[in-house]
């Protein structure tokens, strides 16, 4: 699907630039430096995602591990939370305390 959107953006940007020569050396940085500043925005999204979903796999390899973690107000171990690896996310075993709570890994420490 990103293939598909880049491909778009390509062909916008072409039919775009065509007629950029017809634009003021004013519009043109105007142009060129919202672009740039769109590229840093979504390069630094990128990062700040990958740092999450980091932090996440951890917490799962630790819950794998059979360590503890905490999780808002929950202390989730493979007791008493079973793991949904789709969504990662921890769900309450039957039979215990904590039956059919759903926590996401995400808001894990």
């Amino acid at each position: 699907m990103g293939y598909i959107a880049v491909i778009i953006a390509v062909v916008l940007l072409f039919f775009f630039f065509r007629y950029f020569i017809k634009l003021e050396h004013r519009q043109k940085i105007a142009i060129n430096t919202g672009l740039l500043v769109l590229v840093l925005l979504a390069y630094l999204y990128n990062q700040y995602k990958a740092k999450e979903q980091e932090k996440m796999l951890d917490i799962v390899v630790k819950y794998k591990q059979g360590k503890t973690i905490k999780c808002g107000k929950y202390d989730v171990n493979s007791t008493y939370f079973s793991l949904s690896t789709g969504t990662y996310t921890f769900i309450g075993k039957q039979n215990t305390p904590y039956y059919a709570v759903m926590i996401s890994a995400y808001e894990c420490e």
